[in-house]
């Protein structure tokens, strides 16, 4: 059985990293597994992407801005991730070369593959949910709208008072090909899951619960004397870790959440002034204004290695998100050790055991994050057994030979079919 792997990314993103971890643990499985991307940044000779010089360049710069041109019209548009996914490709006449038994599909935007393409591939499709794209008329993140449930329009998203707009166009055009196609949908969360499930689109498609996972054999802790010399960080510091892609600039992660949350930590947090924030992710933005505590931006990190040594080095890590699936940064977190306070959520409640592994915040209040935050750092002993949970956790629940040996289950059903 030959599975393929369509990414737009191989490692750009933690929808890419995802992708790339099940592939490579599949192989392990001995399944034999390749993947196939638009821009490929690694030197994997299992994954696939544009050889030509010009193939690249359009498929790193020109496909993702056109894809999106068409927003240009919509002048009250909101800074959120919307795909439309109507640009013409070569990617089915490549996939029926590379002849596999399943396609499985991950995060596929920024002009990689058309929405009219799904019945031409005509294989048994596999469809990760990476975030709300698939089921919704183009937004990525449907914050206080469940417009997708009935038909998008009106959308608030593009800023639109017209019934019959964009997002409604691209909506139809889902309908039609997911008609055509022979559709499993995986998710790695219980939320995202049961949002799929009221969505019209997905109203007779199969969804199964998958958590996405990670090396936990590579993900462990090291000494925070060790791993905070290594990345040059102060030894005597509470150490406060945020970081995504797009960290600051992707408003849905709530950058902009973590100024209040840190005033009302440090109200209830005695040493105050030895708490420092650690950004990674990105630069520090022209707009920074003073986040209440010293705070270094590392920008992004590309590598498994420094991640690893990052989450080691931090006392808690912070996820402000206000829609969250199944976050690389909180398990990545906790298999190094390191507990995480976030909101009381989707993916986060799957993954945090309240005051057992880490601390889940009342929705959307900064006080509360803050009230986390203190609660973590404030008890020696609690927090020892805090990290020690979230390790022991990560270990039991999100062990990527697991997710893997669960989808190899379900790629030989679907082949039997």
């Amino acid at each position: 059985m030959k599975i393929l792997h369509l990414s737009t990314y191989d490692t750009a993103g933690g929808a890419a990293r995802a992708a790339y971890r099940l592939h490579r643990s599949l192989l392990q499985l001995g399944a034999e597994s390749e993947m196939l991307v638009q821009d490929r940044q690694g030197d994997d000779i299992t994954v696939y992407g544009p050889q030509s010089s010009w193939r690249k360049f359009l498929g790193r710069f020109i496909n993702p801005r056109l894809d999106t041109l068409p927003l240009k019209i919509y002048r009250n548009e909101k800074n959120t991730p919307f795909h439309i996914q109507a640009l013409p490709t070569r990617i089915i006449r490549k996939i029926h070369s590379m002849n596999p038994d399943i396609v499985h599909l991950h995060w596929i935007c920024d002009g990689f593959i058309r929405i009219e393409d799904f019945p031409l591939i005509n294989r048994p499709l596999v469809w990760t949910l990476h975030d709300s794209w698939p089921f919704t008329g183009g937004c990525h993140i449907p914050i206080d709208c469940f417009r997708y449930e009935d038909t998008c329009g009106n959308c608030p998203q593009l800023g639109s008072q017209n019934e019959y707009d964009l997002s409604r166009w691209i909506w139809k055009r889902k309908q039609k090909s997911y008609k055509g196609a022979v559709i499993t949908v995986v998710s790695p969360s219980r939320w995202l899951a049961d949002c799929a499930a009221k969505s019209s689109l997905f109203e007779s498609t199969t969804i199964k619960v998958i958590r996405n996972g990670i090396d936990v054999d590579w993900y462990t802790p090291i000494a925070k004397n060790v791993a905070r010399n290594v990345m040059n960080l102060p030894p005597d510091k509470y150490l406060i870790l945020f970081g995504a892609n797009n960290a600051t600039a992707d408003f849905n992660k709530g950058f902009h959440l973590i100024p209040p949350a840190i005033a009302h930590m440090k109200s209830l947090f005695c040493q105050q002034e030895k708490v420092e924030l650690i950004v990674f992710g990105s630069s520090r933005p022209a707009y920074y204004d003073d986040l209440g505590v010293e705070t270094r931006f590392l920008g992004r990190l590309h590598d498994d290695i420094s991640l690893k040594i990052l989450y080691s080095a931090a006392d808690v890590t912070l996820v402000p998100s206000r829609l969250e699936n199944s976050s690389n940064v909180i398990m990545e977190s906790m298999a190094c050790g390191t507990p995480c306070v976030a909101f009381d959520i989707g993916g986060p409640r799957d993954l945090i055991d309240h005051e057992k592994n880490g601390y889940l915040a009342k929705p959307y209040e900064t006080a509360e994050l803050g009230k986390g935050l203190a609660w973590i750092l404030s008890d020696n002993k609690r927090y020892t057994q805090c990290a020690q949970k979230a390790r022991s956790d990560a270990e039991k629940n999100f062990d990527i030979k697991k997710s893997a040996q669960s989808h190899l289950e379900l790629y030989t059903e679907l082949t039997k079919l």
